[in-house]
């Protein structure tokens, strides 16, 4: 399965390079929309219509989320201020799991140091 991705704006570019470097489909929020402008509401729409799962580390989408089913699908990060290089390793060493996950039309998945919560 191919796994779409939209990773928001404090989610650096190598990320998106990781994902497509693994045969999926990835884009930034600063190249689509209003880039950084773009509100919650409308990367939460486009991220609806176009099957992407949105990665942040912002609470916000997971409180809509939870509250409105919006967005759909949320990979949310909670690993502090950690490298770029080392999130990509928490990633890698997550993928397949990460991506069965995200199979589901709705699912919440919170990744931290040492757990992965689930939420469908």
């Amino acid at each position: 399965m191919t796994f779409k991705v939209l990773c928001d704006v404090h989610i650096a570019y190598k990320v998106v390079r990781f994902f497509q470097s693994n045969g999926h489909e990835a884009i930034h929020i600063n190249d689509i929309l209003d880039s950084y402008h773009t509100k919650d509401s409308e990367i939460s729409r486009y991220a609806n219509e176009n099957g992407y799962t949105v990665m942040t580390k912002d609470a916000d989408f997971r409180n809509s989320h939870l509250l409105n089913n919006s967005p759909s699908r949320v990979l949310k990060i909670s690993l502090g201020n950690i490298s770029t290089k080392r999130l990509i390793e928490i990633l890698d060493a997550n993928l397949d799991e990460i991506v069965r996950h995200f199979e589901a039309e709705k699912c919440f998945v919170e990744l931290g140091d040492g757990f992965m919560e689930v939420i469908n």
